[in-house]
């Protein structure tokens, strides 16, 4: 079984972007809990799997935000 394995199911994730978006992108990042600090945005929640996490990377991407953290919070 391959070391990626070990990420692909659901965690909660934190993601910061420089950038401001307030809590109605919410649905548009499935959901995350969406918070402003300042001239960052942090996105909080569940993400089912790897590949839905690099939906939401593609997705900030698209918005054209520079992306400054990704972390798993709870396995």
């Amino acid at each position: 079984m391959g070391i990626g394995r070990q990420f692909d199911k659901p965690s909660i994730y934190q993601i910061k972007v420089k950038g401001c978006l307030d809590e109605t992108w919410s649905d548009w990042f499935d959901t995350l809990m969406v918070v402003q600090c300042g001239d960052e945005t942090l996105l909080t929640g569940q993400v089912r799997d790897q590949a839905g996490l690099h939906g939401l990377l593609g997705r900030i991407r698209d918005l054209g935000l520079p992306l400054l953290l990704v972390e798993i919070i709870q396995e």
